[in-house]
């Protein structure tokens, strides 16, 4: 008998995901986000030591806007961690088809956690005094980053519940790419540093908005190749 054939035909998988060896893809992608997820993962656990105890480390100073109102700070770091070190094993076909029930529980820590990463986020970007650097056009995008990564949350639960489940691993995918912008942004930010010398309005939105717009591009990349429905032979 086919394989195929024992496989639910609503269920979203690539045919990779099928064979019996793990493709470079299965395993590169993966262990790629949980990389990317580091530097800024890294950073929040800094700066949650900081908040702790009160004092510098590594010679970071807390901003003051953090010191006044430290709550949304803390959800917006903790949901963040969470999801982007969890969702990185959503990425991998083969877990989600052998560890099904496993998908399914990461998946309920994962999209609470999104909508505080987004709502936070949303609430520091309008409330907060802007950073260094930032401008006009860095305050638009992180609104549009924000309010588009809950509208994918929204489609993605939607989507489960009428098991579409192509359309959910879709929606997922996109809610997590915006999500992962910090860590895009991190080498975004390091050319164009080297080649201004230093670090302008102009300069912070081009690097702020390319980060963005990278893991947009891969993002609808593995959509296409990896999402692919099974087909009945």
């Amino acid at each position: 008998m086919n394989v195929n054939l024992r496989q639910k035909p609503n269920r979203f998988t690539n045919r990779n995901a099928m064979g019996k060896k793990w493709t470079p893809s299965e395993i590169l992608i993966p262990i790629g986000l949980i990389l990317l997820s580091f530097v800024p993962a890294a950073g929040g656990f800094v700066r949650l030591l900081q908040l702790a105890i009160g004092t510098e480390i590594v010679s970071v100073p807390v901003p003051d806007r953090i010191l006044a109102q430290p709550l949304p700070v803390v959800l917006h770091i903790i949901s963040v961690i969470l999801y982007s070190l969890l969702g990185a094993l959503q990425f991998a076909p083969r877990f989600r088809r052998h560890h099904l029930r496993l998908h399914r529980r990461i998946g309920r820590i994962l999209i609470p956690a999104g909508f505080v990463t987004a709502l936070s986020g949303l609430w520091m970007s309008h409330f907060y005094p802007w950073p260094a650097h930032d401008g006009i056009a860095v305050y638009i995008m992180r609104l549009f980053v924000g309010g588009g990564m809950i509208v994918a949350l929204m489609l993605a639960v939607d989507a489960i519940r009428r098991r579409k489940f192509r359309q959910h691993g879709a929606w997922m995918i996109r809610a997590y790419a915006l999500a992962m912008g910090a860590g895009t942004q991190v080498f975004t930010q390091i050319p164009i540093s080297i080649l201004q010398q230093e670090l302008s309005l102009n300069n912070r939105a081009v690097s702020m908005g390319a980060g963005w717009l990278i893991n947009i591009l891969i993002a609808e990349w593995l959509i296409a190749t990896q999402l692919r429905p099974i087909r009945r032979k």
